[in-house]
Order: structure tokens, then C-alpha cells, then sequence
């Protein structure tokens, strides 16, 4: 059951790091939703493993990285040059 745990800890492995070509890439909408998919590929993959090895302390390297995950998505909008709404409007 470990092995089968590991093995699909590194294929979310696998996907981050495409999401994180994406992220390179540059165009902004794809770079948000791989800004996404590496936050929950990462705790998905560190949860699978502690799972799988029993290390203590993953579990709340995982939940720290949820937070960070959160606060990258919305630094991440932010700094979008091509932000629409009233923010835009007022800033004229």
C-alpha cells in the first residue's frame, strides 16, 4: 500500500511540475490556474506521502503551504496589469 502511495505521490509530482512550465510560460490567466494547481499539488503530494512514510510533521508542512497557496493566488491577481472593475475606474 506504501509503494501505491508513493507512486501516486509522484505522478501530482509529475503534474506540478507541467503546471510550473505553464506558470513560465507567461500568459496570465493559464499562470493563475498553475499558481492554483502547484499549491494543491503540493499538499496533495506531501500528504500522500506522510501518509505513506509515517514522518511526523508533514501533515503541518502541508497546511502551511495551503496558507501560502492562498496568498500567492490573490498576490498573484493583484499584480495583474489587467485588472477591470472599480479599482481600474478610481485610479484614473
Amino acid at each position: 500500500m506504501n509503494d501505491a502511495l508513493l507512486a501516486a505521490a509522484g505522478i501530482t509530482l509529475l503534474t506540478v511540475g507541467a503546471g510550473l512550465a505553464r506558470v513560465l510560460s507567461g500568459r496570465e490567466v493559464d499562470g493563475l490556474m498553475a499558481v492554483q494547481l502547484l499549491g494543491t499539488g503540493g499538499i496533495a503530494a506531501l500528504l500522500l506521502a506522510a501518509s505513506a512514510t509515517g514522518v511526523a510533521g508533514v501533515e503541518n508542512v502541508a497546511l502551511g503551504l495551503a496558507l501560502l497557496a492562498s496568498f500567492a493566488s490573490v498576490a498573484f491577481v493583484n499584480a495583474s496589469p489587467t485588472r477591470r472593475g472599480s479599482d481600474r475606474d478610481e485610479n484614473r
